[in-house]
């Protein structure tokens, strides 16, 4: 290495190293001298032939347009562009024919460089090899009949051509620097607006022919195809190199450019533009991956605005194509596509992950309606997602109309019901476990990009079931639905139910339930055939008791999908239901009850009973009236008919309707009576007597009393050597109204083997009894054995009557002599 050096220095001061450097270095003097000479002649040329050059500057353009051109000032640049002639003019200004009724200048430019073949400016033509122009602004114009100031510019003459012809004049660069660019076409409603920060062309011409690689980084103020719309890429800085070629055959330019940055994105653009007079096709195609937001704001305003609704976490693949007319008015054909996986999908109702799909979005859903937002489409294919963890397939989804959207489709799922609780934002449904599948056609609109009424045909089935109704305090196990939509009906196939010791089944109906659900949820009639094996009446009554009204608050606007639940709320509250029910086995307290039908209509938390027939205590009822929550109680109304029924068991079976003076042991036989009965339940179902009002008729059949104080009393003080303490009856009726704690009895009639006795008055369950008794003292022991009721009656009263009074006196039982006042 040392001896490299050493032989380095020494050739460096050898006299041979010396010689050379000194003749190399006269040499560079010369060119620089040369340089100079010819600048300074070139500079002496000009200042001789200033005005010369300029009118064939002047010439060489003004004959090839229609028009004006101006130029302030002129001047060379020494040394600037050498071995080429640069000529900068300043203030330069060109105008078409027709400026004065459309005021647009074509081109105004501060300064304008062209660079000129010297040995063609000595030979008095004018060869520009580049033109730079700087701080300048191009306007090019279209009217609303079609004419552009852009027409300045003549028709090349076509000339035969020969081998000796020299090739006309063409200029090889362009450089554009800080050139605000406008292309205003009023006949096809488009407007292009560029600022050009720089640009840079190298053309290479074979024949009418080019093609150039340029380079571009401009501003997009307004890249709009519809000016109604609004803008693409609007505010986007653009950067990136073109490959365009020129057909002059075709009348054709041709754009091809990988990597080009818009905004922070690349993207690769294939386009092509006609320019003929009858033909001004054209057609972009633009392929990027790139996050939604970012491509939704290079997008019109008219589309943005929609899609910025929406979002997408990761990149997609996105692939844009526009093909349209430059000289026609509106939209151009837009087609998006995007491919999407594993991706993160947010719409203004919620939030899809784990998602993939396909989507197209279309301009031009219908070819015959042309380009339009109502004409406007989003195809969305194999989309796979969950939805508040809910699975979701839905083969192909569209959303028609971007101005009145309505999205159609089918989705399938298959999920543990479970995950519904992320949907439920109030307190209504609490799901534990179970299953679900649906398989659904669903049609909905979006309003204000909110999904609003969705509509499904189609079916649903749910297996074990268990959950629970918050509003009524419902807890269900081992729930099964299959349910089934179509455009006149829902579809009720089963419901298997059970809740506490209550197992119910049910199959029903529900007509125009489609429009009904939404529009008149009042107007609903859900008819409803139910089987119970067993149920139990007070357990149920939780069914009917109101939903406790919720405090409003203010607060933070709640998600959308709320609407759902709110909405089925609503429904469940407002809709009637009519219930025809058959069941082998009904409890009410102690009452135990069989073979029961009846049809039940339920409409606000009332319910309305008809035709009700049961067994029960040896006989039966039939029933009608009505059960309506009120308060921390419930109202009932009730016509009963009751046949025959066991008087002792039909007793407990009520808890003695509250009768403290006798118990069921007191009293048997068989109660056939009439009833028309209003009163009120207590929250648990049992019967709060005091509040009872109505009429009630009734009749005894092979009655007994048994041990019964009150007619003890009066037989020991009357008759005490009859058998008052086991008393039967041939006849035992009665006509009473039941005014709360107090009956009226209009009519108590009792034929007994102790005696026979009719009363009259008031009989509380409380304070206030005041029973007019009337007692023949005969003793009526074998009246029974009497064979007609007209000769029981003939010999009833016979023999001595004593009139008695039993009445309250302090809370206790007591009689005295005495008749009933008269009223």
């Amino acid at each position: 290495m040392k001896e490299t050096l050493h032989k380095t220095k020494s050739f460096l001061r050898s006299e041979s190293f010396k010689k050379y450097a000194k003749r190399f270095g006269y040499f560079v003097l010369g060119l620089v001298a040369i340089l100079l000479l010819a600048c300074g002649g070139l500079s002496i040329y000009f200042n001789r032939h200033k005005t010369e050059i300029i009118a064939k500057v002047n010439t060489k353009i003004n004959e090839n347009i229609n028009g004006k051109f101006h130029i302030t000032d002129f001047h060379y640049k020494f040394l600037t562009g050498f071995p080429y002639f640069t000529l900068a003019l300043n203030d330069v200004e060109i105008k078409d024919n027709k400026w004065e009724s459309h005021k647009h200048t074509l081109l105004r430019a501060k300064e304008i460089e062209a660079r000129l073949n010297i040995w063609s400016l000595l030979h008095h033509e004018i060869n520009i090899h580049k033109i730079l122009i700087n701080d300048a602004d191009i306007y090019i114009y279209k009217a609303a009949d079609g004419y552009s100031n852009s027409n300045i510019f003549k028709p090349k003459k076509k000339k035969p051509k020969t081998d000796k012809e020299k090739p006309e004049t063409t200029i090889d660069q362009v450089s554009l620097s800080e050139v605000h660019v406008i292309i205003d076409n009023h006949l096809g409603h488009k407007l292009f607006d560029f600022d050009v920060a720089s640009l840079e062309s190298k053309v290479d011409y074979d024949d009418d022919n080019w093609q150039t690689n340029l380079f571009l980084k401009t501003k997009i103020n307004s890249l709009a195809f519809n000016t109604v719309h609004g803008s693409f890429a609007k505010e986007k800085m653009l950067e990136g190199k073109f490959d365009i070629s020129y057909s002059e055959a075709k009348q054709k330019i041709d754009i091809n450019t990988k990597g080009l940055k818009i905004g922070s994105d690349a993207f690769d653009i294939v386009a092509f533009f006609n320019i003929g007079k009858n033909n001004s096709l054209f057609g972009i195609n633009i392929g990027t991956d790139i996050l939604w937001q970012n491509a939704s704001n290079l997008l019109s305003g008219n589309i943005s605005s929609k899609l910025n609704k929406f979002g997408i976490k990761k990149p997609i693949k996105v692939n844009c194509d526009i093909k349209g007319d430059l000289n026609v008015e509106g939209d151009p054909k837009i087609v998006v596509q995007a491919d999407v996986r594993n991706n993160e999908l947010s719409i203004p109702d919620g939030l899809f992950t784990n998602c993939s799909f396909k989507g197209i979005f279309t301009n031009n859903f219908k070819p015959e309606k042309g380009f339009s937002d109502p004409n406007s489409a989003i195809i969305l294919t194999n989309f796979k997602a969950e939805y508040e963890n809910i699975p979701l397939n839905i083969a192909q989804a569209v959303i028609n109309d971007l101005e009145k959207p309505i999205v159609t489709g089918v989705v399938n799922s298959d999920f543990d019901i479970s995950k519904l609780n992320g949907m439920m934002n109030e307190k209504m449904l609490h799901f534990e476990s179970g299953h679900a599948k649906a398989n659904l056609k669903f049609q909905f609109d979006i309003v204000d990009l909110y999904i609003n009424k969705p509509r499904f045909t189609g079916n649903v089935d749910i297996d074990n079931a268990t959950f629970d109704y918050l509003p009524k305090n419902i807890h269900a196990e081992n729930t099964a639905v299959q349910l089934s939509f179509t455009q006149e009906a829902l579809y009720i196939k089963k419901i298997a139910y059970k809740h506490k010791n209550n197992i119910i089944r049910i199959d029903g109906k529900i007509d125009n339930f489609l429009n009904l659900y939404y529009n008149a949820p009042e107007k609903m009639v859900v008819n409803w055939n139910i089987y119970c094996p067993n149920i139990d009446v007070k357990q149920f009554l939780g069914v009917l008791k109101n939903s406790p009204q919720q405090k409003t608050v203010t607060k933070k606007a709640a998600k959308q999908n709320v609407n759902f639940t709110n909405q089925l709320k609503s429904v469940t509250e407002k809709c009637t239901a009519i219930i025809n029910l058959k069941a082998d086995k009904i409890t009410y307290g102690s009452l135990t009850a069989t073979q029961t039908r009846a049809t039940l209509e339920m409409l606000n938390s009332k319910i309305l009973l008809k035709n009700g027939t049961v067994q029960t205590s040896g006989g039966s009822i039939n029933f009608s009236g009505s059960v309506q929550p009120s308060g921390n109680h419930y109202v009932f109304t009730s016509n009963a008919q009751v046949n025959k029924v066991d008087i002792a068991s039909f007793l407990r079976s009520f808890n003695n309707f509250g009768i403290k003076s006798f118990s069921p042991k007191n009293i048997r036989g068989r109660l056939t009576s009439n009833a028309n009965v209003t009163g009120l339940m207590s929250s648990k179902g049992d019967l709060i007597m005091n509040s009872m009002k109505g009429k009630l008729d009734f009749n005894v059949n092979q009655g007994a009393l048994l041990n019964f104080e009150p007619i003890m009393k009066v037989g020991k003080f009357a008759f005490p050597l009859r058998d008052v303490e086991n008393i039967t009856f041939s006849d035992l009726s009665g006509s009473l109204n039941l005014r709360g704690e107090q009956i009226d009895v209009h009519k108590l009639t009792i034929s007994s083997s102790v005696l026979n006795m009719d009363a009259e008055g008031i009989y509380s369950f409380g304070r206030g009894t005041n029973l007019a008794l009337t007692v023949p003292l005969r003793n009526s022991k074998n009246d029974a054995k009497l064979a007609t009721k007209e000769e029981r009656k003939a010999v009833r009263e016979r023999g001595i009557v004593l009139h008695l009074i039993a009445y309250d006196n302090e809370g206790k039982m007591k009689v005295k002599w005495g008749k009933k006042e008269k009223s």
